[in-house]
């Protein structure tokens, strides 16, 4: 019965971090490394992820600045976040890349929280397709007697509370990201 719950919980935890990390993704008016971390970059013959070929940080609100940990592979970093279609216009110094983050306008703000709450909303039917499963799943246990009715309904419950717990953590999320991205 535990093996279910920790089971369900660690389903619910990958949702929810699954939707963190498509919300880090998003642009807000501040600049943020993991706005690049769907970078790829032609170096040494292969496809490679900004993070492997050098550090992002940003140093400024407005600024990310990528150093390449070879200098030969400045160009190409730089023409890797061109081509990523984010928006961004690099310029390279020969050394380190710098991109500056454009403002948002207030109709490009409010496109971003619908997409925002989108991402949030399949946060949610994840969530909700793990309770759909764990109550299936407890049905047919019960069904076939190898699951107490006390024990299933007790189950049930529990599985209830923890979806309720993770739909919160998700609500608190889109707001936490949506005031982000309204921040002028």
């Amino acid at each position: 019965m535990n093996r279910i719950l920790v089971d369900a919980e660690e389903r619910m935890k990958k949702a929810l971090e699954g939707t963190r990390r498509e919300l880090s993704g998003l642009r807000t008016g501040k600049a943020s490394p993991a706005l690049l971390d769907i970078v790829k970059v032609e170096a040494y013959g292969q496809m490679m992820s900004l993070k492997e070929l050098g550090q992002v940080s940003a140093p400024e609100p407005r600024l990310l600045v990528v150093q390449p940990y070879d200098k030969a592979m400045v160009k190409a970093v730089s023409r890797g976040i061109a081509m990523a279609e984010l928006g961004l216009n690099p310029t390279d110094d020969g050394t380190v890349v710098r991109i500056p983050i454009p403002a948002l306008t207030e109709e490009r703000r409010k496109d971003m929280v619908k997409l925002v709450a989108k991402y949030t909303e399949e946060g949610r039917v994840h969530v909700r397709q793990v309770r759909h499963d764990v109550n299936k799943d407890v049905k047919h246990q019960q069904d076939a007697g190898t699951l107490a009715e006390d024990d299933g309904k007790r189950l049930i419950a529990d599985v209830q509370k923890l979806t309720d717990k993770y739909i919160a953590l998700l609500d608190e999320l889109l707001k936490k990201k949506t005031a982000e991205v309204m921040e002028v």
